[in-house]
């Protein structure tokens, strides 16, 4: 079965925050919903167990919300709750599901591992490794925003949001990387997304930097040191 690759991006590192700060403050440290994994040959890619041993373990200003989840795509409790989220919003135009660029789909059996940090003027910042081979990422790095979807509005229940994307031009983080940003206004609020996408050696590596001062700098920077942490760790 495939699973959209975290559409909607501008909910995207919402979601993943919110869902990883309620399991660290549900659960007082309780393990996080696992699956077991499956053998993976050699050569032909990562476990869950292996990319969460590869993610970042801390972020300068920020402290980890919650333990790292890992396991199955599909199966991740983040990306449940994200689905769930999704089943929500209404789209004023619904081509644009995946505005911001976002992959269409990935297998929802994908080896994942995925870890939030936060800090306290509301800003988060996930990260999520998936294995995948190096065909498979370049696919994802180049995907591209949909004509006619740099500006949308989005609705959960009553309330309306505007978001306008911009997309960089390709980017060399890794073997290869895409920049997008989302700014959301709704109601008075103006929030900031800025999601960095990169392939690396047998492994897709996402950033996701969500808040109101959040910047495209930052992002890239926590992307390059993501993938920095990600080859010396994985064989």
């Amino acid at each position: 079965m495939a699973h959209r690759l975290l559409p909607l991006a501008v909910l995207t590192a919402a979601a993943l925050s919110a869902t990883l700060a309620s399991c660290a403050d549900d659960g007082g440290g309780a393990e996080p919903l696992r699956t077991t994994d499956r053998a993976v040959p050699v050569g032909t890619g990562y476990t869950s167990d292996q990319l969460e041993q590869a993610l970042l373990t801390e972020v300068s200003g920020y402290e980890r919300a919650g333990e790292p989840d890992s396991g199955e795509y599909g199966s991740l409790k983040a990306i449940q709750n994200f689905d769930q989220l999704q089943d929500q919003v209404t789209l004023d135009k619904p081509r644009c599901a995946n505005a911001a660029g976002r992959p269409a789909e990935v297998d929802s059996s994908t080896p994942t591992a995925i870890v939030t940090f936060a800090r306290g003027n509301g800003q988060t910042a996930t990260e999520t490794l998936m294995a995948m081979t190096a065909a498979a990422a370049e696919r994802q790095v180049k995907t591209r925003v949909p004509a006619g979807c740099l500006t949308f509005r989005t609705r959960v229940g009553s309330q309306w949001s505007e978001h306008r994307v911009f997309e960089a031009p390709p980017g060399d983080l890794g073997a290869g990387s895409r920049t997008v940003g989302v700014t959301t206004t709704s109601g008075g609020a103006h929030t900031k997304t800025w999601y960095v996408v990169l392939s690396g050696r047998r492994f897709l590596a996402t950033i996701s930097l969500y808040g109101p001062n959040a910047t495209r700098a930052e992002a890239e920077q926590l992307a390059r040191a993501a993938y920095d942490q990600a080859r010396r760790i994985l064989p």
